[in-house]
């Protein structure tokens, strides 16, 4: 049995420790709540963006825009990764970067190479350490992210697929269902396509996949090719941000559930460990007095 000093050691030790989780955790649950406000004031634009461009994919105008165009013979495909800077999250990063291992398998099974891009200190990691082509990055967003420093990132791939070197681009991030719950997710940005549309649809029963039950016929004021140019490019941006604010979400709440949880097995290792201490103690005393009562019967 360890000594009763050794054992004073690790409970000090283990009393650090909870303090620097229990700190933690509430620091998550106050940039949480501020996350979550910015992350859910987002959502109703960036899914109108979704439902538009969804419409626009079976609208005919005389324009059609590069995002527009599919490149099926292309032998490259392009992946916007979105993780953490930070670590001590639980498990949020292991899903995502999972998933996306698995979606290079599978690319590179139809023999198509991936041009990356590494939103995120774990997700450059990762990439590195996976030996795959990194044709940007950015990292340390902060708490507050600003599009403007991640935009020249995500343009690469845009310019990339607008030249047709790309068949598609992929958009992997963590999108936040509540505070207990996280879904790792992969989303196809280009080309774009009417799957969200037709997520709605199927799930509201109003039509068959893969065809809407109404079509928008629109108006372009003043053409197609000036509308369609400022518009798809504010889709994609639109769509990286809300995938960047959903992400930042998910990392409080994990974070905060972890440094939790770590709080509380502190709090457990603690209570053993200073009842393992108090048997020792009482031993050291029994022994003590022993002694004495063996001393004095001698005498």
């Amino acid at each position: 049995m360890a000594g009763m000093k050794e054992i004073r050691d690790k409970v000090k030790s283990v009393q650090n420790t909870r303090k620097i989780t229990k700190a933690m955790e509430m620091v998550a649950v106050s940039k949480m709540r501020r996350v979550q406000q910015r992350m859910r004031a987002a959502r109703p634009y960036a899914d109108k963006m979704r439902v538009i461009a969804a419409h626009l994919s079976h609208a005919n105008p005389e324009y059609q825009h590069l995002f527009m165009v599919q490149h099926p013979d292309a032998k490259r495909a392009g992946l916007i990764l979105v993780t953490t800077d930070k670590g001590l999250c639980g498990s949020l990063n292991t899903h995502i970067l999972r998933m996306a291992l698995a979606q290079f398998k599978a690319l590179e099974a139809q023999a198509r190479a991936v041009d990356a891009t590494a939103i995120g200190g774990k997700g450059a990691g990762f990439l590195n350490r996976l030996g795959a082509n990194i044709v940007s990055q950015v990292t340390q967003l902060g708490d507050t992210p600003q599009l403007e420093r991640f935009i020249g990132a995500i343009k690469v791939q845009l310019d990339a697929y607008a030249q047709g070197e790309l068949s598609a681009v992929m958009l992997a991030y963590t999108r936040f269902v509540n505070t207990m719950k996280q879904a790792p997710v992969i989303e196809q940005l280009l080309p774009l396509t009417d799957a969200h549309l037709d997520a709605r649809e199927a799930a509201s029963g109003s039509g068959k996949a893969g065809e809407p039950h109404y079509q928008w016929d629109y108006l372009y004021e003043p053409d197609p090719k000036t509308v369609l140019d400022a518009l798809l490019p504010r889709y994609v941006e639109t769509l990286v941000y809300q995938a960047v604010l959903e992400n930042m979400a998910c990392e409080q709440s994990a974070r905060m559930v972890a440094m939790k949880a770590a709080s509380d097995n502190a709090k457990t290792v603690i209570d053993d460990l200073q009842l393992v201490y108090n048997k020792s103690r009482q031993a050291a005393i029994t022994k003590e007095l022993s002694e004495i009562v063996g001393g004095a019967a001698a005498v």
